[in-house]
This record gives structure tokens, sequence and C-alpha cells, in this order.
């Protein structure tokens, strides 16, 4: 079978053309339909009326014989109208809204069937003629009513299938408008992706040009410095960690009695021992004092250890003690730490740390937008292969209803 290819935004010209003389009289009979179901609900509505119009006149008359009778027609005439009246006809000949028309129309019968039954025993015997020219308009309207159902089921079934096709033309189009709306953004977000990448490359190098500084880089060795005396302080009072923590435990309960000044000295050894070594006056006396009160505690039973530890503890306790062996490491941490203040003091210096925080601040900002404008290029992308099977999904089903409808096989073509 050869192919026809047709532009997408041709499709609905070129299906009305090559369909109309197959549906054009099927959409003339449904106007025709219409036309004759407007007619015979203002049929049983202008019946209702005339039992309304004749029930009122019998109740207003006041016989006692009549008068339930009456009201009872006339209560049946008044529902039955507002149910016939709710009844939304339209013009429209697309098959969807002459489907919800005949459902709505089986249903109206039904309802109408129903009053009829549950109020005619109770008019009985009244009103006879009326009730029974109004049992014909019924019987007429449910009568179009299977017709109109039974002609949309045989055979509107085409309509139904070139409605379909044109609101695939639509789908399809407003597909392709997503996806270039959506290409449009993939490339924005592509674009700020590389501009970042950009961005954030020239602020490492600013950072890493800044740290190059000769402030920096003698404040890296002083560093590096310091945490080596840190290391060498807690090496030497490795074993102390334990027991220090216990004697804070004795003091807290009173079991040992410390001062408040040798309290606060001894956790300022056990979250940074360099810096409480080195804010001590020479020969750390604070230290010694604890030292001794921890030795006294110990030899008194009070600090429950393991043998290997206490043993461990008395012996840096001795080398502290007995033979300074803090001493040229007190001097050395302030030397270093001494030095690291008056540098962190110079204006330069405080320039230089402003400076590289701010660059540090930019670059944590700008990693961040980076993060979220590749996230978003990630879902833009899972978002635009979705469009694009969408687009041949729909593509593929348009063309198989043209191919029903005109028995042409059909290639539709997506560029405008």
């Amino acid at each position: 079978m050869s192919q026809t290819q047709i532009k997408l935004l041709e499709v609905k010209q070129w299906l009305s053309k090559g369909t109309e003389h197959a549906i054009e009289p099927l959409q003339e009979k449904a106007r025709s339909l219409l036309k004759e179901i407007k007619e015979r609900v203002n049929d049983a509505i202008d019946s209702n009326q005339k039992i309304l119009q004749n029930s009122q006149s019998e109740m207003d008359k006041g016989n006692p014989k009549t008068y339930r009778f009456a009201r009872n027609a006339n209560k049946f005439a008044e529902g039955l109208i507002g149910t016939l009246s709710s009844l939304k006809l339209s013009d429209s000949t697309q098959y969807e809204s002459l489907r919800v028309l005949s459902e709505e129309l089986e249903r109206t019968c039904a309802s109408a069937d129903q009053l009829r039954r549950s109020a005619y025993p109770y008019i009985s015997p009244y009103f006879i003629f009326d009730r029974r020219r109004l049992d014909v308009f019924i019987k007429r309207l449910y009568d179009i009513a299977k017709e109109f159902g039974g002609f949309l089921t045989s055979k509107y079934a085409v309509v139904k299938t070139a409605d379909d096709a044109y609101s695939h033309v639509d789908k399809l189009a407003q597909t392709l408008d997503d996806t270039k709306r959506n290409e449009e953004s993939l490339s924005q977000t592509e674009e700020k992706v590389l501009l970042l990448e950009k961005e954030i490359t020239e602020t490492k190098e600013k950072l890493l040009l800044m740290r190059s500084r000769s402030e920096f880089h003698e404040l890296a060795k002083l560093d590096q410095r310091t945490d080596e005396l840190r290391a060498e302080v807690k090496h030497h009072l490795r074993h102390l960690q334990k027991p220090f923590c216990k004697l804070q435990s004795l003091s807290r309960s009173g079991e040992v009695a410390v001062p408040p000044d040798e309290i606060r000295k001894l956790e300022e050894y056990l979250e940074d021992p360099l810096v409480a070594l080195a804010a001590e006056d020479n020969g750390y006396s604070t230290l010694r004092s604890i030292l001794t009160k921890l030795d006294s505690t110990i030899a008194q039973g009070k600090l429950k250890l393991k043998v290997t530890r206490l043993r461990k503890a008395q012996d840096q306790i001795n080398a502290v003690l007995g033979k300074n062996s803090l001493d040229q490491l007190q001097k050395n941490g302030q030397e270093a730490l001494a030095q690291r203040r008056q540098l962190l003091s110079s204006e330069a210096t405080r320039t230089l740390q402003s400076e590289l925080l701010q660059f540090q601040r930019q670059l944590e900002a700008l990693q961040k937008e980076y993060e979220f404008a590749t996230a978003r290029s990630k879902a833009l992308k899972s978002d635009q292969m979705k469009l694009k099977e969408k687009t041949e999904h729909l593509r593929k089903e348009l063309e198989g209803k043209i191919l029903q409808l005109t028995r042409k096989n059909v290639h539709i073509i997506l560029t405008t």
C-alpha cells in the first residue's frame, strides 16, 4: 500500500474532505434526531403542564372527594416537569456530546417511568384523559431515546473515530509545543550548568591563588606545627584521659575535693591539652596540683580502673611531676601559638582571611546552584524522552485512525 505524507497542520482539513461523504449524512441524521428529541421532550412537558393546570383548578374547587387526588396529580406533574427540564439539550453533533445526551435521556426516561408508576395509583381514576395523553408522549420520548441510542451504537461509530482523530491532532500539537518548551528550558539549563562550571573553576583557582600567598603559607606551617605539638602533648597524657574523667566525677560527687579553678583547667586539658598547657605559667603549676590530687586518689583506692591502666597512669604522673616531661612541649607550644596569634592579628592576614571566607561562601553558593541546575537538567532530559515517546505514540494512533476512516496509509509529518 502506497503511503501518503501529510503535515500535521493540514491533517484536519485533509481528513474533513476525505470523510465528509460518509460523515455529513450521519451528522445530518444526528441533527434530525436531536430536533425530534427536543420536540418530544417539549411535548411531554406541555402534557405535564396540562395536568398541572387541571389539577390546580380541581384543587381550587376545594372538593374533598377529589382534592387529595388533584394534589397528588399536581405534585406528580410538577416533579416530572422538573425531571424533563433538567435534561441538557445541545446542538453539538460530536460523538462524546451525543453519548452523554443518550445516557442522560435514558436516565430521564427511566425516572419518568418510575414517577408514573409511583404516582398513578394515587391519582386514579381522575385525570384519565390527561394521563393517557401524557403516556403517549412519554412513549414517544422513550422510542426516540431507544432509536437514538441504537443509532449511536451501530452507525455513528465512524463519527466517533473522526472526533478521536481530530482530538489526537490537538493532543499531538500540544505535545509538540510542550516538547519545544522543554527543549528551550533544557538548552537554557545546560548553558547555565556550563556557566556555573566555569565560575566554580575560576573561584577555585582564586582560592588556590590566595592560599598560595606567603601569609597563608606561613599560617599553614604554624597550623601543622601546632597539630604536631598537640599530638605530642596528647601522647604524653594519653593514659591520663580516663583518670581525668574519673576525677571529674569524683569531684562532682564530693568524694574528692578539687578547687573550681582546677576543675576548669581539667576540662581544658580534656578538650585541648596543648592550649591548656600553653596557657599556664612556666612549670604548669595547676596541672601539677591536679596530678598530685590524682596520684593521691589512686593511692587511696578511690579511682576504680584496671590495674594496667592505673600503672600506666602513675607512670605518666611520675614523668610529669618527677621528670618535667612537659617543660619543652610547653615552651614550644607557647611559641607556636604566640606566633600564630601574631600572624592572625596582622592587618594583611585579616584582610586575606576575610576575602578567603567571602570566596569560600561564594564557592558554596555556586556549588549548590550547580547541583540544582544539574538535577533540573536531568529531570528535563527525562521529560524530553517521555514527551518524544508520547509524540510517537500519538502519531501512530492518529495514523491508525486515519487508516480506519479513509483506508489510506498516511505518514504524519510533525514539522511545521
